[in-house]
Order: structure tokens, then sequence, then C-alpha cells
């Protein structure tokens, strides 16, 4: 992987960085009986990479730890299965079913490859950027402007015959504004990113889903926003329940929290609850929400690690083809994105879900580019039909419940609706909802889906950070407002 990123805060450059680094991991499965153990081995391994005998002496040590590892585990299992029998049914299988040999090379896209991209340009992108920031006037209480270009290069090989190389060129904006007056002060911040070179952060890019301008004209964007909004009042939340009409920046953290990390098969099956909680959409494997009406006949949703986003793969970490999964069917859910493990679990088949954030990491299930489905209807006529509601854009802040089943998110934007027009502005507002209830109460669905960059979604001990996408178009429902807080 080479990384090479550069920042600049209030007018003034900052810290650059330049890296290059290589790793590798063994993922072993040993079968004992009726139980399978598996074992992992990796490591960072810098300049050995260019060094062929040590790197095979190291991988053959790595093969022999993983192998290790893999038979304690069967053998620990099936003396687990042999003392409590039915008891400890959960232990059995585990075995992945062979599949036929993979053969592809997929390659980054870009203009200019970020390694051969001069550090100078790259910092003079966030350094133009924030001196237009800082030149908006003294309301610009602090600004922070940071900008990344980035090559992975990933090498998959199996004993079943697949060799896989897979290339991702991943360029990023981040910007962080601070405005202050006398009504009060906006903290705001948001990201841009593509699967491309730095062209399409340092002069724009124009995808059909995944749109974003120069890294400057966004953050000037983003610094007028938040000088606004410091001069909005505050959100006095109504007493009841209110119409509300979400905008897909809105709906990707909804998309991201609701729909995403609930349909992650490890932690529906309870892997992850002792840190990060369960699924509202599978409480056991008998009593879960399959085939079951979640949300009304106008809401569908899907993960796509084939559409062209931030989170974009032809192939998993287990040589997996990636495949777009249907979460939401018109209303009824699905399933779930899932890994070999979790599939034989569920008795489905693998989508192609399980990837690490490095390569010596152990693959999680996690989302790709997971978003609501657009509809038929123009975001003004949505809103022209609302007698007195709320236009909720922009998101900040998640507060979710343990299992996903309801939540609050926080809004960058609150405007007020009255006989169809958009009305006055606020600050600090929030959507609180039941989750399910949420969904039922979708009357509207827009004709305007976008996805958005997600750069850090968190999983895992120890934490695994991943690029996304989330988003879809515009959504009509019901919902409690309340402070951002």
């Amino acid at each position: 992987m080479f990384h090479r990123s550069g920042a600049a805060t209030n007018g003034e450059p900052r810290d650059s960085t330049e890296t290059e680094s290589a790793g590798f991991c063994v993922t072993v499965h040993v079968s004992e009986g009726i139980a399978t153990g598996h074992g992992q081995a990796g490591a960072e391994i810098g300049r050995l990479a260019l060094n062929e005998k040590k790197i095979v002496a190291e991988i053959r040590r790595g093969l022999e730890e993983a192998c290790n590892r893999a038979r304690i585990s069967a053998r620990e299992k099936a003396a687990f299965l042999q003392r409590f029998g039915s008891r400890a049914g959960s232990l059995i299988g585990g075995a992945f079913e062979p599949r036929a040999a993979i053969r592809d090379e997929v390659a980054a896209v870009y203009k200019q490859d970020p390694r051969t991209l001069n550090p100078e340009d790259l910092k003079r992108v966030t350094l133009d950027a924030s001196r237009e920031v800082k030149g908006l006037g003294h309301h610009i209480a602090f600004s922070a402007v940071a900008a990344t270009s980035e090559l992975r290069h990933e090498l998959f090989i199996s004993s079943e015959g697949s060799l896989i190389s897979q290339a991702f060129a991943f360029s990023q904006g981040d910007v962080y504004v601070v405005a202050q007056s006398g009504e009060g002060h906006q903290e705001s911040y948001d990201t841009i990113g593509q699967q491309r070179g730095f062209e399409s952060i340092a002069e724009g890019w124009r995808e059909e889903l995944l749109a974003n301008p120069s890294l400057s004209t966004f953050a000037v964007g983003l610094a007028k926003e938040a000088q606004e909004l410091a001069a909005a009042p505050v959100l006095k939340p109504p007493e009841h329940e209110v119409t509300v009409v979400t905008d897909p920046h809105f709906n990707a953290l909804v998309a991201h929290e609701i729909v995403g990390h609930p349909c992650e098969a490890d932690r529906a099956l309870k892997m992850e609850a002792a840190y990060a909680g369960r699924s509202w959409l599978l409480r056991t494997i008998d009593d879960n929400e399959i085939g079951n009406a979640v949300g009304s006949s106008l809401l569908s949703a899907v993960s796509d690690p084939t559409l062209y986003g931030y989170g974009h793969y032809r192939y998993d970490h287990e040589g997996t083809p990636g495949k777009r999964v249907t979460h939401i069917d018109r209303g009824i859910f699905r399933g779930f994105i899932n890994s070999r493990g979790t599939a034989a679990a569920l008795g489905v088949e693998p989508n192609g879900s399980a990837r690490s954030a490095e390569v010596y990491q152990v693959p999680l299930i996690r989302m790709s580019n997971t978003f609501f489905l657009p509809g038929e209807t123009p975001p003004e006529k949505i809103i022209g039909e609302v007698e007195h509601g709320y236009y909720v854009c922009g998101n900040q802040v998640p507060s979710i419940a343990e299992s996903r089943e309801n939540f609050r998110i926080s809004a960058r934007r609150v405007y007020e609706i009255d006989n169809g027009r958009i009305g006055r502005l606020y600050r600090s507002g929030s959507v609180m909802a039941d989750s399910k209830r949420f969904f039922m109460n979708v009357d509207a669905v827009g004709n305007d889906l976008a996805l958005i960059a997600i750069p850090n979604c968190g999983k895992g001990q120890p934490m695994q950070v991943k690029r996304m996408s989330n988003g879809g178009p515009t959504l009509r429902s019901r919902a409690r407002l309340g402070g951002a807080g």
C-alpha cells in the first residue's frame, strides 16, 4: 500500500505524510470429524516483501502458525462436542463447500498513478482550499482541510486454485469548520472520496451516483453553510411526532446504521454482541425478520459492491465474487451480507462480503455500497405535498440502540416546511424514531438517489476502519424531532 497525504489549518500548511508498506496473511481451515477449526497468522513485513528468500520464509512461518492454531481449534471443538453432545450443536460443521478456481486481474482506475503524484501538488490543493475558507471572514473561527491519495494492490491465492490480483486507487478530501456568530457556533465536517486518482479531488468528479466538486469548492460550501447555521436559531423540538422529509445525505447514515450494520451476518449471529451489539433483524435462527415486512411497500435497500462507489470491489478477502444483496424488497426483509462461514451457518450461498482493513487482519463482514433504492417522485413534489413538517438535511452524529431497533441521528440542517414550501432554517436538530415504525411510515420515495463517501466505518476488536458508500433518495416518513445532543 502506498499512501500520501497533506493538510492545512486556518490558511497555513501543516504536516504531510508519505508511507509505503506491505503485509501478508495466511488462513487455514482444518477438519477433525464433524468439527472444523480455523487459524490465521499475518504480519506487516515492510521491505521484506522485496526479498524473495525472506518473504517465502516468513510466509512459511505464518502458514505453520496458522495451521497449528486451526488444529488446536478443531481438537477443542471436537472435545467440546464429545463432552456436551447436542447442547454444543452450534460447533458442528463450519467446513467450506469446494468451489471453482478463479483467475482474474483488476486494475486501479486513475489518470495519474498516485505514486507519481507530486507531493507539492497535493499540499497546494489543501492549502488553496484552506485559504479560501479563511478568506470568508472572521466568523470562521477554525478550519482544517486534508487530502489523501492512495494505491493498494492485493493478491489472493488459495489452495482451491484461485489467483486474484486487485488494485485500488483511493482519493479523499476532508474538511472541518467551526463558525461563530452572536447567536452561537456551528461545527461542521464532511468528506468527499472516489476510487480514482487525485484528479477527482483536485478538479472534481461527476459520477452518476457519487459526485463531488473540487476540494476548494467543497470546503467553501461547507464553511458558508456553517456560517449560516451559526446565525440560525436552535431547533425547539415539537411535542409530538411530525412529518419529516430526509435528504440523501441524512439517509446515508440511516442506511449505514439501521440497514448496513444489522445486515452483517456476524453481527446478526451475535459474534459482536459483547462489544458492538446485535441485530434487530435476527433474534435467533428461528425468530427473525426474514420474509417479514419491516417497511412500507415503497422501501427497498441493497448492498452492491459491483457499483462503482467508494465501497466498490470485485472480490472479497476470501476470494468470493461480490454481488448485489437485497436486504429489503418493497418492505420485506430478505437477507444478510455474509462470509463463507456465516453463509454455511445460515444455510445460504456466500455473497462476497468478508473483508479486512489490513491484509494481516481477520476478515470481518463489511458493508460495501449500502443504500435505499430510488422511487419515481421528484423531491420537490414530496416536499410540496407536506402541509406542515420538517426537511432534514445532512448527518452528523448517530446514537443507536444496541440492536439498532431505534435511533437518534443528528442533522446538519433542519428546515420548517409550511404549506409545501421550505421555510426557516434551524440548527442542532435530530430525528428520533423506532426503526421499524420509521420504515413502515415511509409514504414517498424520491428519484434523486445519491451515494455519500463514508471514510471511517469502524468494526471489530482491535478496530478495523473501512471506506464505503451509503445513501439513498429523499424519503418521507414520520418521527420525533429532538436536539442534536
